[in-house]
């Protein structure tokens, strides 16, 4: 019965894919195009399509593993600080123009404060040599809050015509995809999503408690360093793609625990799978209702994950892991 519904969610992301491709401001035939045609379909939408994939894998897969190693079912890959510290050091290099390494300037910043929030991150979740779940959220929350301020006084004390720049940074705008972007995120995604899937039996055990964890013979706080690790090359990789974009790690978890079961070693690659195919869907809305004008990918999908999230809040079961 799995093998069916992921092979359905395949399809659908597939399909959305290809509709991504050829629909939009302009629609572009796939059974015929001219050369400019041609060159739309390569040079811009089929590199954005597939940034928004990775990223919507990476941010669906990780909400999935972090919800687990947390035992919070309100957890999001953002909840850490990841995402807030490289959206400070990507607005730190767009309002001072600092693009030393080219067009690789920004996603490198955003990636470099990501690590490096990480690591803060992780320093801060440890005590007495092991890390805690409790610690890790708070220490996430504080430091979210912290970047999220300096990053707002960057931009109240902005002129620069990097400010709107910033701002679509900030929410999710996958213009800027292009072709040299996708190898690295490519390889960082699958390897945190590698490593989250062969880690699923302890992740299993974790979410039962770490006295059960440690019952089956998992070491709790190595195992919690090994998935952290996983969302955290998920999260940064994602981040430097495109930017911020909220709900999907918290949402598609929610969704696919319903449709599959809470059986890890299948929540994973379904909630990367779903998140992909919404990230690239929500995409093609966001430049397709009001062209020339294109809506940032993270409001569109705050605008439907927020009703549907509080419509699964009616659920009596959708909060248990």
């Amino acid at each position: 019965m799995f093998r069916l519904k992921l092979l359905l969610l395949l399809i659908t992301l597939a399909l959305v894919f290809l509709g991504s491709l050829f629909l939009g401001p302009k629609i572009i035939s796939p059974f015929g195009y001219n050369d400019i045609e041609k060159e739309i379909l390569v040079s811009i939408r089929m590199p954005r399509s597939i940034v928004a994939v990775l990223m919507g894998m990476a941010l669906g897969g990780a909400g999935a593993v972090l919800q687990g190693i947390l035992r919070n079912p309100l957890a999001d890959p953002y909840i850490l600080g990841i995402s807030s510290g490289a959206s400070l050091t990507a607005a730190m290099g767009l309002l001072t123009g600092f693009y030393v390494f080219g067009r690789f300037s920004i996603p490198m910043t955003a990636f470099i404060g990501a690590l490096l929030v990480t690591l803060l991150v992780g320093a801060f979740g440890r005590k007495r040599g092991v890390i805690l779940p409790d610690r890790l959220l708070l220490a996430g929350v504080g430091l979210s809050f912290l970047f999220h301020a300096i990053l707002m006084l960057l931009l109240s004390l902005s002129t620069d015509e990097g400010l709107r720049r910033t701002m679509l940074w900030m929410y999710g705008d996958l213009s800027l995809a292009e072709w040299s972007l996708i190898p690295y995120g490519t390889v960082l995604v699958l390897l945190g999503l590698g490593i989250a899937v062969s880690r699923f039996k302890a992740l299993n055990a974790l979410i039962l408690g770490d006295e059960f964890a440690h019952s089956l013979g998992f070491s709790a706080h190595r195992e919690r360093l090994i998935l952290f690790v996983s969302v955290s090359l998920m999260t940064a990789a994602s981040v430097s793609l495109g930017g911020t974009i909220g709900f999907i790690g918290l949402l598609m978890p929610h969704i696919m625990r319903f449709l599959i079961g809470a059986d890890s070693r299948l929540l994973i690659p379904a909630s990367a799978v779903a998140g992909g195919a919404f990230l690239c869907l929500t995409d093609l809305i966001g430049r397709s209702i009001m062209p020339p004008m294109e809506i940032p990918s993270g409001i569109i999908t705050a605008i439907i994950g927020a009703p549907y999230f509080l419509f699964l809040l009616r659920r009596s079961n959708v909060l248990k892991i």
